[in-house]
């Protein structure tokens, strides 16, 4: 372990304390950092790394300026312990590991979806990714999701639990909708619309919430039947379109009116203030359609005819790195807000995300969210529930954000053989063709090396020593099963060159919880294993 990087944490450890004010938030975004770590030593070292990393050091907040808080507790010299065995690591990096065998005939067809590998790794604490992942019974495909958080958990607890149903619905014909209806009319048992795939460890809302969600998605199901075009059901693109739209509708609608207790009171209204972003994907027979709304990414990854792997991203990120989406929220608002509106790469200097569920004090004016603030009842404490009034700056036309998603759609092909779908805390650690390059030689167990160059050719004898521990470390055997978790383990402990680095691992999954945030974000990352058989020919 490099004495600086312990030099750099035990100073910042023994003087920091948390920053609390009349207006603070916590929040999990950040200013992303670049993937790759200078260093000139042929071998697992620190130095070079604890240098970048506490020379860059942000409080990685999807919000910034005074409404941030790290943590809850002081560190101190005592609390850091780097001495992780392997047994230790593995455990804090399998704890949250799902396998998810598909069968390969569901009755209605053959699937396209082999299996999936999904992880997580929480940064703060508690952890505010969440994931979903189900089987449309009531129509075809299946759907995948990744949802990052801010401002809390609230809001991507309420999205993952509610927008895969909100997409099936849409997607469902009329006959099917009208038995959903008689069943409620008349008190029978409704039939499953999802086969939900869930870990242990995913959270759940209380019962007095999902009956609240069951409501409005049945409204949303009788407005559907209602109109006179849905006698099949919506196609992917639009009902993805759709049910990003009006879940967000709903959750907007359902901190503004009357609730029975107070504890579904302040619960709409925490999932409304606190924010997420969303991408999902719709995997069916002949494709997959991904619907994107901030800055999670979903990348395929795509075996060329000579074995090697190429990345294939089939969304984009929603933030200040993307000069079209800034125009688009520019061209929204006077010509007078055009230098207000992105300071600091952030949304009015404050959220980075550009497109999110919830986040209503970037929709709704400044009158109704003081109004829904003073409604609750004065024994809710308001820090609690992570709800502060506090006023963004420059705030003038709103709405400023709105969830409105991107959707792309990939015919599938014989080259493609997986999906990467990640929250931002992944592609912070991981470039998209990095880590379709994991994931393809974990799948294959082929690990190419491309021919010297003549400039390779003519290194001297200390260079070639370094390229042939960088070429070595890529031969290296994978450590774990699951795809996600080896995309993980890579991600946060790959060294200079290539290789895994024990001491680097153990000093990222080690840090305390006021400190972890400052260096990695939560990460979650699922990896979906396509039957591209499918989308071969025919034989004649």
């Amino acid at each position: 372990m490099s004495a600086r990087l312990y030099a750099s944490i035990f100073q910042r450890a023994s003087s920091y304390t948390p920053t609390l004010t009349t207006a603070t938030y916590q929040c999990s975004h950040f200013v992303a950092f670049p993937s790759s770590h200078p260093g000139p030593a042929p071998h697992c070292h620190l130095s070079s790394w604890s240098t970048f990393r506490s020379d860059h050091i942000h409080n990685r907040d999807k919000e910034s300026g005074n409404w941030s808080q790290i943590g809850r507790h002081r560190s101190t010299h005592q609390d850091l312990d780097f001495q992780l065995s392997s047994v230790q690591i593995n455990s804090i990096l399998r704890s949250n590991e799902q396998t998810v065998s598909v069968p390969e005939f569901d009755g209605r067809g053959l699937s396209t979806v082999k299996r999936f590998d999904s992880n997580q790794l929480a940064a703060n604490t508690p952890n505010e990714d969440r994931r979903s992942a189900a089987t449309c019974l009531q129509s075809k495909g299946m759907l995948f999701g990744v949802f990052d958080g801010h401002g809390g958990w609230a809001c991507a607890q309420a999205i993952s639990e509610r927008l895969l149903y909100y997409i099936a619905v849409a997607m469902m014909p009329k006959h099917s909708l009208e038995e959903l209806e008689k069943c409620m009319e008349h008190g029978r048992p409704v039939p499953p619309i999802l086969q939900w795939y869930k870990h242990h460890t995913d959270f759940s809302f209380h019962r007095e919430s999902a009956s609240l969600y069951i409501e409005h998605l049945r409204v949303f199901w009788q407005e559907l039947l209602d109109s006179e075009e849905h006698d099949e059901g919506m196609s992917p693109t639009d009902a993805l379109n759709r049910a990003f739209k009006r879940l967000d509708a709903d959750i907007s609608l359902e901190a503004q009116v009357p609730h029975s207790t107070d504890l579904m009171k302040s619960t709409a209204i925490q999932v409304a203030f606190a924010g997420c972003t969303a991408c999902v994907a719709h995997i069916g027979t002949d494709g997959i359609h991904v619907a994107n709304s901030g800055d999670s990414r979903a990348v395929l990854g795509v075996q060329q005819e000579d074995g090697s792997w190429s990345a294939l991203q089939l969304s984009q990120d929603h933030n200040s790195q993307n000069q079209a989406e800034v125009e688009r929220i520019k061209a929204q608002h006077p010509p007078s807000e055009r230098d207000s509106i992105i300071t600091d790469d952030r949304l009015l200097g404050v959220l980075m995300p550009l497109r999110a569920f919830g986040d209503v004090r970037f929709k709704w004016s400044r009158e109704l969210q003081q109004s829904i603030l003073a409604s609750l009842d004065s024994r809710v404490d308001l820090e609690f529930l992570n709800l502060y009034q506090y006023t963004t700056p420059n705030y003038l036309t709103p709405p400023y954000l709105d969830v409105t998603p991107e959707i792309t759609y990939h015919k599938l092909r014989p080259q493609d053989h997986f999906l990467i779908l990640g929250t931002d805390g992944l592609w912070d650690e991981l470039g998209s063709d990095e880590a379709v390059r994991l994931i393809g030689e974990h799948l294959s167990g082929i690990h190419l090396q491309a021919p010297l160059s003549l400039s390779e050719r003519q290194l001297k004898l200390g260079q070639m020593h370094e390229l042939l521990l960088k070429r070595r470390a890529r031969a290296s055997p994978a450590l774990d099963s699951n795809a996600a978790t080896h995309l993980i383990r890579h991600g946060l402990g790959t060294g200079d060159y290539g290789e895994l680095c024990q001491e680097r691992l153990a000093s990222m999954l080690a840090l305390p919880e006021d400190l972890a945030r400052m260096y990695r974000d939560d990460i979650t990352a699922t990896v979906v294993y396509l039957n591209s058989d499918l989308a071969r020919p025919p034989h004649s």
